[in-house]
């Protein structure tokens, strides 16, 4: 198996929620961008959220777009071995060294896991004394949540602290 990198963290001084994935997709490896498969629900989700035709904008609109509503992107795993996509198949990872988040995003507020396996790593994120979250994963493998579910549990979250 080949060695995948992840991507660079989308965060700046004004983030206040940290929304963290597990590890990019083939598809978005690929395209270089978080959430890069067209079936993924976190661009629909958000665009809903913000009244914004977010999946449809080329992806540095998109990113302009998190920055400027406060909302960071990053995922736990920098570097790991996997075939496909799913995060069962994640061999030998290597966590993302959360350090300079906070020397990066000051005014950070929370941490947001984009589903299980990206949780299972709270206990370093918890470690900002900050409020962490169990967000139901965007990803087309969780099919047993329907889009309105999803997109009611993270507009909780991110409403609470003024981020949707």
């Amino acid at each position: 198996m080949n060695r995948l990198q992840g991507l660079a963290p989308v965060l700046n001084a004004n983030t206040r929620v940290l929304v963290l994935g597990s590890f990019p997709g083939v598809a978005s490896l690929r395209a270089q961008q978080y959430y890069g498969h067209p079936q993924n629900h976190f661009w629909k989700i958000l665009g809903a959220l913000w009244q914004a035709p977010l999946p449809a904008l080329p992806y540095p609109e998109r990113v302009a777009s998190l920055l400027e509503h406060g909302l960071g992107v990053w995922d736990v795993y920098g570097a790991c071995e996997r075939e496909g996509s799913l995060d069962a198949n994640i061999r030998n990872a290597e966590v993302n060294d959360f350090s300079r988040v906070l020397q990066a995003s000051p005014g950070l507020e929370a941490i947001a896991h984009n589903g299980g396996e990206s949780f299972r790593h709270a206990k370093h994120t918890g470690a900002f004394g900050l409020p962490v979250y169990k967000l139901p994963s965007t990803s087309p493998a969780n099919a047993s949540w329907s889009f309105e579910r999803k997109l009611a549990a993270w507009s909780e979250v991110l409403q609470r602290h003024g981020v949707a």
